[in-house]
């Protein structure tokens, strides 16, 4: 991956730069990074995924990934998160103005639909995964700030849905991230369970300030958490909608509004 130690920002003509950053984050608790992503292809073999992809998002935004199953969602986050290369292109990062320059992969976390929990470790012992000896100790703070830590000494197979993906992220924001991707982290969960880790993520996305990029197939959850929203179709950013509802987000006019536009966006690709 390579940094961006000059701040560099799209010409006046460029699609996907939002005009300001993320309005409900404190400015001083941001620790995001800025994301540009400049002519990026993604072939496998001669299957094009990806084509001329040009995006960027700012330090601390909240960014929603929506499309039909094969529009290249999932290929975008893992080429972000460095678990593939690109074809062609280059996605460059910089941190927040008053953070240290240059961001490599240990400052990126991925959530996946699979918790991906060692099954031999304690829970506890799943969020100190690959932290240094000194920070173990963190890892009883983030269990109670998702809710788990009388759950500290249980094995993964005695939690449920639910309580498995609160150990994933924290574990993931046990390494304090400077972005945080999801890829899908709730599709398997149930309708109440699923609200209730939506307004986990969002609450710990407002304290920590990291960057957040959700790809999901769910238009509501995409507007209840996303400052911004892209729908990608045949590899393409196809259409995006700034997000211009108060937090926490109320499902009234204003919220079904911008969600039947989205819906009707993606049914239309």
């Amino acid at each position: 991956m390579t940094d961006l130690s000059i701040g560099r920002h799209a010409s006046e003509n460029h699609p996907t730069a939002p005009q300001s950053g993320p309005a409900d984050i404190n400015p001083h608790a941001v620790v995001g990074a800025e994301i540009l992503i400049e002519q990026l292809y993604k072939y496998y073999g001669d299957v094009k995924v990806l084509e001329d992809l040009d995006l960027h998002i700012q330090p601390g935004e909240f960014l929603a990934i929506v499309g039909r199953s094969g529009c290249g969602k999932s290929t975008l986050l893992r080429l972000i998160a460095d678990l593939e290369q690109p074809s062609y292109g280059e996605i460059k990062f910089k941190s927040a103005r008053h953070i240290r320059e240059g961001i490599t992969s240990d400052d990126i976390r991925v959530m996946f639909q699979d918790p991906r929990l060692l099954p031999w470790r304690s829970i506890e012992q799943n969020v100190q995964l690959g932290l240094p000896k000194n920070q173990q100790d963190n890892a009883s703070a983030l269990l109670e700030k998702v809710g788990l830590k009388d759950k500290a000494a249980l094995w993964p197979s005695q939690l449920s849905g639910g309580q498995r993906q609160r150990t994933a992220l924290a574990r993931a924001l046990s390494h304090k991230p400077r972005i945080l991707l999801l890829d899908e982290p709730l599709g398997a969960l149930d309708a109440l369970t699923r609200l209730d880790m939506q307004n986990l993520i969002e609450k710990l996305w407002t304290e920590q300030g990291f960057t957040a990029i959700l790809v999901t197939h769910d238009v509501s959850e995409a507007v209840q958490l996303a400052d911004r929203i892209i729908l990608l179709d045949k590899g393409h950013i196809a259409q995006q909608f700034q997000v211009n509802l108060a937090r926490p987000r109320k499902k009234d006019y204003a919220f079904t509004e911008l969600e039947q536009q989205v819906l009707n966006a993606v049914l239309a690709t």
